[in-house]
């Protein structure tokens, strides 16, 4: 059987009304998907992305969870363990 990741107890946030990128917003630029972080809420754009603006906070901030907030998406990965770990509910 499979372990449980331990750091699905760091979730805070599960959900977000922003639509893009913090920083390539910011920059002006463009992004592939976006990540929510799950401890803070940050948004993201995914490694697809150039600038890999979800992966630069994972190292930043050391929180080890984020979601797919693409439509249809619910996956939760772990930057630590370095793969999916679960699913958001409703």
């Amino acid at each position: 059987m499979k372990n449980v990741c331990p750091h699905l107890e760091t979730i805070q946030v599960r959900a977000t009304d922003q639509t893009g990128c913090e920083e390539c917003l910011k920059m002006g630029d463009s992004w592939v998907h976006l990540r929510l972080c799950m401890a803070c809420g940050h948004v993201g754009c995914c490694d697809s992305s150039k600038n890999k603006h979800a992966t630069k906070h994972f190292h930043r901030t050391k929180h080890p969870l984020v979601r797919s907030i693409e439509p249809g998406e619910s996956w939760i990965w772990c930057y630590v363990d370095e793969e999916i770990v679960g699913e958001v509910d409703g």
